[in-house]
């Protein structure tokens, strides 16, 4: 049974925001993040040591390209383009799509809305591995990360508000699926509705209170959701 407050969020979508990994592939699943990680504080070491030794810090490789700029513009060029490549790397050997992600993006397509994946992920490894998969039929746009400018991604709202224009509907009347607190701050602060999945014990709390409308433990929730027929006013 489809919750009330999520059936009312839906009702009132007409723009599904993915995002990308958590809600539709575990990217690193196959390439596993802290290596990724490793690699790319070791490039950012040899241009800047003080900048690469606290890259080393983290074992999440969007943060070193968040630390990256501290070392200059060629210092996020080469990162970025490092990352892409294992981004790339990394989603042909990610499996299968997330449970219920592949019932949850043909329900919004086949319910007449407009679909996007908004990502801080590259846009190249996200159409990669739509392809893959054969699921760009379902997916109107792809908004990856904007390239060399981690400021951008969320919890900045950019990529939604790029996405709702490139849908051409109001930010107001989409709504982002995402897996993590900056989704969902990226969602409130683009004006628009957010739908936190809790794909691991503990995150329900957290995604709450960054400001999802409503939580989901499965994307089969959620393309159960999007099936509903519109509610008689």
């Amino acid at each position: 049974m489809v919750p009330e407050n999520l059936a009312a969020t839906v009702a009132a979508t007409s723009g599904v925001l993915f995002d990308f990994d958590g809600p539709v592939c575990d990217v690193f699943a196959g390439c596993p993040a802290p290596g990724v990680a490793r690699e790319l504080a070791a490039i950012l070491a040899r241009i800047d040591a003080t900048t690469g030794k606290r890259a080393l810090e983290t074992d999440d490789p969007m943060e070193v390209l968040r630390l990256a700029p501290h070392a200059g513009e060629k210092a996020v060029c080469r990162i970025e383009e490092s990352l892409t490549a294992a981004e790339v790397t990394a989603v042909k050997a990610a499996g299968m799509p997330v449970p219920g992600a592949v019932e949850s993006l043909n329900a919004a397509h086949t319910s007449g809305r407009q679909v996007a994946i908004v990502s801080n992920n590259s846009a190249a490894c996200v159409r990669e591995f739509l392809a893959l998969h054969n699921l760009d039929r379902f997916v109107d746009q792809v908004i990856g990360r904007y390239p060399s400018r981690p400021d951008l991604m969320k919890p900045s709202p950019y990529s939604l508000e790029r996405a709702a224009k490139e849908l051409g509907v109001k930010a107001s009347t989409c709504t982002l699926i995402g897996d993590s607190t900056t989704d969902i701050e990226a969602a409130t602060r683009a004006g628009s509705m957010a739908i936190g999945f809790a794909n691991k014990p503990g995150k329900e709390a957290s995604l709450a209170a960054a400001g999802a409308g409503a939580i989901v433990t499965t994307m089969a929730t959620v393309a159960e959701a999007l099936l509903m027929p519109p509610v008689a006013r």
